[in-house]
């Protein structure tokens, strides 16, 4: 059995990890921890009633590192990146939940969230959690960064189709919508019922966070430096992530072609289904699945890739990284 802690226990993405983590067979959960909450984890979060019941704690890092072997930090940004240093030095591996160690630069990193990292050194050698690209880096990583949910809904997608060069790396763009609960469990007014219930709305048009990610790793698979235009959307939906990508081809290519680079890419890949038709969120729902199709419409090339922000987008990936870490079948309590 493996000793897990759970960091930040009060959010959704730590309610969804624990959830999977229940019908794990190799994990025991030792620690819930949240440094604002001291209640029992099932009082904070009601679906646990009569299936776990531990008490949140507020535990030191040092004290997480003594009691737990993966520790799973679903604390906010820049949080995480002040107590992973001592969990690491602790012996334990970490799966990250936040942006802290998913950018290479810690110029990039001030630019976007405009402080100084905490962990600097660190950057550029934590490998990033999406396995269908990135496994072999991942299994025997003491610290992985799990994907952001946007990113996730881009990067599977493109980069089968930009390491073919079958597509233009200056001219791609993203319009993606998500589920309410991409914004977190933390009150705000734009996610207050009156506000986004029966309303959709753009929002960080230019400047959300998870652009310097998204055109970090498009930038890799292309092999080029690359800056895509990258419009969210707030839907009037618990969850779900719908990312559609217009992007030129760089030359004639019907929509069978598309589809099979896409499933030659990712033909033993068990959570991205290549589909047919178009995707729709309730489609992945409550799943670790991305479906993905492509189009060709007036000459360009159309992505659609479906995801449940808070499993493939976040708590599914996370599991999906701690079975290669510690050697479970990659599809252990995920299937």
């Amino acid at each position: 059995m493996t000793r897990v802690a759970v960091l930040g226990a009060k959010g959704y993405t730590a309610l969804e990890v624990i959830k999977i983590l229940l019908r794990h067979p190799g994990v025991e959960i030792c620690a819930t921890v949240d440094l604002e909450e001291s209640n029992r984890i099932d009082a904070v979060h009601p679906s646990l009633c009569g299936r776990f019941s531990l008490p949140i704690e507020n535990l030191t890092p040092q004290e997480v590192a003594e009691r737990a072997e993966c520790v799973f930090s679903c604390l906010p940004h820049a949080a995480s990146a002040t107590v992973i240093p001592k969990i690491l030095a602790g012996g334990a591996k970490v799966v990250d939940f936040s942006a802290d160690y998913r950018l290479n630069s810690p110029e990039v990193f001030k630019k976007w969230y405009e402080i100084d990292h905490p962990d600097a050194t660190r950057l550029g050698n934590v490998p990033y959690g999406m396995p269908e690209l990135f496994r072999e880096q991942i299994i025997p990583a003491p610290l992985v960064a799990n994907p952001g949910c946007y990113p996730t809904t881009a990067i599977l997608p493109l980069t089968p189709l930009l390491r073919a060069k079958l597509i233009e790396p200056d001219d791609i763009i993203l319009d993606a919508k998500s589920g309410i609960s991409g914004a977190g469990r933390k009150l705000n007014f734009n996610t207050h019922y009156p506000e986004c219930n029966e309303s959709i709305s753009a929002y960080s048009v230019g400047k959300h966070r998870h652009l310097p990610e998204i055109n970090q790793y498009l930038s890799l698979a292309a092999g080029v430096s690359m800056e895509v235009i990258f419009t969210p959307h707030l839907t009037p939906m618990d969850r779900g992530i719908l990312t559609t990508a217009y992007v030129r081809p760089t030359q004639s290519i019907s929509q069978a072609e598309l589809l099979d680079a896409l499933r030659d890419f990712y033909q033993n890949e068990p959570f991205v289904q290549i589909v047919e038709h178009l995707p729709a969120t309730k489609d992945v729902a409550m799943t670790n699945c991305c479906h993905i199709t492509a189009r060709v419409v007036g000459g360009r090339v159309m992505t659609i890739a479906v995801i449940d922000n808070l499993i493939k987008g976040a708590s599914g990936s996370a599991v999906q990284n701690f079975n290669l870490m510690f050697g479970y079948d990659e599809t252990l309590a995920l299937l």
